[in-house]
């Protein structure tokens, strides 16, 4: 039975085992040496790991590594400004001999991807705006078959296998229910902004099969998912005959999601939809983030740092 370790790593003082490529490269360090920065996981999670003093020949033998490897580390615990990391005294590939479970690595939404896409889909077929249901429907249809293993980031929150699904639908949940106590607010226009916000982080993120992502394609780099998710809404509404105040709503929902300008929202929401949308999004990531973060502690205890959480230490109450 494989043992998962990156949620229990403060229990050793070293470890030897297998893990998942996350993100990997060779960098050099103020003392002008180079060392391997490469971060793990397994299906419980994700860690940082260095291996110091990297020589030419292991700098040539580490270029043939990527993400979504698995490896073989052993590797001292350490603490780092409050995080554990691991100090790599030995690594390599896994091969053929080692008979592992490619799914054991992974991590993963807690939901099927199906039963998520179908309530999602469910959402925007009961819609009673025949425009913003044509328009979700459509592009639910069209992008099902990397929905159903997309992450919704190449790191932090809802960086798994369906992660894009499992944010969606909580979304999607809360807005829902939220709709119920503000009744002036637009449900198809929430819901709508909630199935579209992120539709573009597809061709923003890059993912393989298992969710792994190793960063970012050319135009997600360039432009980002809101530039790229407003220019997608443009082409689609214009085609389906929409009126400008209707697609142009919409757009305005894409590029207020987040904000703040320094995190790629040049305006904030004019309206309560728009509004809405941002705290949804918001709220969602910060519940994911802590849950996450949590899973490991034993209660009363604290998490390392999270640096997305403004660098505080979560708490796990021992009584509750």
């Amino acid at each position: 039975m494989k043992q998962f370790f990156v949620d229990r790593l403060k229990e050793y003082p070293e470890i030897t085992d297998f893990f998942m490529v996350k993100s990997i490269g060779v960098k050099t360090g103020a003392n002008k040496k180079q060392y391997l920065d490469v971060l793990l996981g397994d299906k419980t999670g994700e860690v940082n790991a260095k291996k110091w003093d990297v020589s030419e020949a292991e700098e040539e033998e580490f270029s043939g590594y990527s993400e979504g490897d698995l490896i073989k580390v052993k590797a001292q615990v350490t603490d780092w400004q409050g995080q554990t990391q691991l100090r790599i005294a030995k690594i390599r590939k896994s091969n053929e001999n080692d008979d592992l479970v490619m799914e054991d690595y992974v991590k993963a939404a807690p939901e099927k991807p199906e039963d998520m896409f179908d309530y999602i889909y469910s959402v925007a077929e009961n819609m009673e705006d025949e425009d913003l249901r044509r328009l979700c429907t459509k592009v639910l249809n069209d992008n099902r078959e990397k929905l159903m293993y997309y992450p919704a980031a190449s790191k932090n929150h809802h960086a798994e296998y369906a992660g894009l699904l499992y944010h969606v639908k909580r979304m999607l949940m809360t807005g829902l229910a939220v709709c119920q106590i503000y009744t002036f607010l637009n449900r198809d226009l929430v819901s709508a902004g909630v199935i579209l916000h992120d539709i573009e982080k597809l061709n923003e993120i890059e993912s393989n099969e298992y969710g792994v992502s190793p960063g970012y394609s050319f135009e997600g780099q360039l432009l980002g998912h809101i530039v790229q998710g407003i220019s997608f809404l443009d082409r689609e509404t214009r085609a389906l005959g929409f009126s400008r105040e209707k697609a142009v709503m919409l757009e305005h929902m894409i590029l207020s999601h987040h904000y703040e300008p320094e995190f790629g929202s040049p305006k904030k929401p004019l309206f309560p939809e728009a509004e809405l949308l941002h705290y949804l999004d918001i709220l969602d990531a910060r519940m994911f983030d802590m849950e996450d973060a949590l899973k490991g502690i034993e209660p009363g205890g604290f998490t390392d740092r999270i640096w997305v959480l403004d660098n505080r230490r979560l708490y796990k109450p021992s009584e509750m």
